[in-house]
């Protein structure tokens, strides 16, 4: 991330975080260990699901963490209600001197994931686990949001490739390398955007726009110049004036090429009524001796409208999707959160810490937690949220209660098999995870969503996949929600 940005990211932080780390220090508690849960409640798009995505290049501003000389002299400079520092000297010194030195355990990228389930789970000293919170919101809810998004968009294309070309729609230079790397994971096949292709090993793919037709006399000699120029990518945008012209336009400048000794690729929609045209269009190139020319499609797409043309029979092979892909644009954002969810004591044992609220969804769920996720012949059968400090016995059926609903419960069988979802990624700051290429990410969030039955990836009310807390944390959570009443009110 420095490579990219050149700088410091130190101070990719809300004020708070850094008053609340002055509070702890001058409390004497900023080395006290804590344990913080990142997590979402609810699926995004409406959806059943999430992909969890962004944990490398969190990972990379982990361990870049550091206060430069520069980023304490800007701090120096901000001042109280009563025009005086609002930091001490000795704290910034403190921050010069910090290095990050957490235990960090995380859900691997392109990992399917659930509401309420910790995707990253830092340990720590409090005053570090603070820092970090708005950092790793921000790199993790977007990049989880879109590659979600971006799986969506691939389970309406069928198998067939969905091309990202989503950079100049958005949010930003950040939004757009990140988009494009979180699309890539979700099952994108390319992207337009060459800064991400360099820095990932993405494919990118891209043609001509309309302002190169317009630039020529006629959309012929635009075609034709533009196989001269480039005759081994020539994929030809047909709608700048009359898409079925077009389309005819193309097919001669195909013939040339194909003297010349080379092959037309395929042609470009990106206006008007996408399934008639791309039928039209499909006959047109088979009659004229292009079977194998692709159609790609693009124009504002979406799982939606992709899902419509495919049930109109439309002859799109290929999908361009932008603005509605890298914005999210039904849903811009995720909605994670990142909760204390312990204290160590003096004696060595941990507090549970659980906020509550006049809303069930938003009462965080206490403790070092972990999730284990079973699995039968048929994929994930459900997921078990557990408190480290007090495991299931390993010979007992365990019981998960849903922590929004108690009446919904479900016994799991010991015998069944199931995995921890959260590795260790970090210990005392050092890196302890083998990183995966990108490729590799790709490739189990494939498989992640092959395991994942059909009803829970439908776009209309999913099924909603078994995940709960295990019955004697769910029965502990209860029982300290009392507690904290009794002791608030």
């Amino acid at each position: 991330m420095d490579s990219l940005y050149g700088t410091s990211l130190s101070l990719l932080t809300d004020l708070y975080e850094l008053t609340m780390a002055y509070g702890y220090w001058k409390a004497g508690r900023g080395e006290q260990e804590a344990v913080f849960n990142l997590f979402f409640r609810k699926p995004p798009f409406k959806g059943g699901y999430a992909l969890a995505c962004g944990l490398e290049p969190a990972l990379e501003f982990l361990q870049t963490l550091r206060f430069t000389d520069d980023d304490l002299a800007y701090l120096a400079e901000l001042k109280g209600s009563d025009d005086q520092p609002l930091f001490e000297v000795a704290f910034l010194d403190y921050l010069r001197d910090m290095r990050f030195s957490c235990d960090v355990d995380a859900i691997p990228e392109g990992t399917v994931v659930f509401g309420n389930e910790p995707l990253v789970r830092i340990q720590g000293p409090i005053l570090q686990a603070q820092i970090i919170e708005t950092a790793l919101l921000t790199i993790l809810n977007f990049q989880t949001l879109i590659a979600t998004k971006a799986a969506r968009v691939c389970q309406s294309a069928q198998g067939e490739p969905v091309l990202e070309f989503g950079l100049r729609r958005a949010q930003g230079i950040d939004g757009g390398i990140s988009a494009s790397r979180a699309a890539y994971i979700g099952g994108c096949a390319a992207t337009s955007n060459v800064l991400a292709g360099k820095r990932y090993g993405i494919p990118v793919k891209g043609t001509h726009a309309h302002s190169w037709v317009m630039s020529f006399d006629s959309e012929a000699e635009a075609f034709a110049a533009y196989a001269r120029a480039l005759p081994n990518n020539c994929i030809f945008l047909v709608d700048t004036y009359n898409t079925l012209e077009g389309v005819q336009h193309a097919i001669e400048a195909g013939k040339r090429l194909r003297e010349a000794g080379h092959e037309m690729n395929g042609i470009r929609l990106d206006s008007g009524d996408l399934a008639y045209l791309s039928i039209e269009a499909r006959r047109m190139l088979d009659e004229a001796g292009f079977p194998k020319a692709s159609i790609v499609a693009s124009n504002d797409l979406d799982e939606y409208l992709i899902r419509s043309l495919k049930d109109q029979d439309a002859a799109i092979t290929v999908w361009g999707v932008g603005t509605n892909l890298v914005t999210a644009y039904d849903q811009p954002a995720l909605g994670g959160v990142y909760k204390l969810a312990a204290l160590r004591r003096n004696d060595g044992t941990w507090e549970p810490k659980i906020k509550l609220s006049e809303q069930t969804i938003k009462v965080n769920n206490p403790g070092r937690q972990q999730v284990r996720r079973y699995r039968n012949d048929r994929g994930f059968a459900a997921d078990m949220i557990y408190d480290l400090d007090a495991p299931p016995a390993a010979d007992q059926a365990p019981v998960i209660i849903d922590p929004n609903d108690i009446t919904r419960r479900k016994r799991l069988s010991p015998e069944t098999p199931s995995e921890e979802l959260l590795v260790p990624v970090m210990r005392a700051g050092k890196l302890v995870y083998p990183l995966p290429s990108l490729s590799d990410v790709r490739q189990r969030a494939h498989q992640q969503l092959a395991s994942l039955h059909p009803t829970i990836k439908r776009f209309e009310n999913p099924h909603l996949y078994p995940v709960g807390l295990e019955e004697a944390y769910y029965q502990r959570k209860l029982d300290l929600i009392l507690k904290m009443k009794a002791i608030n009110t």
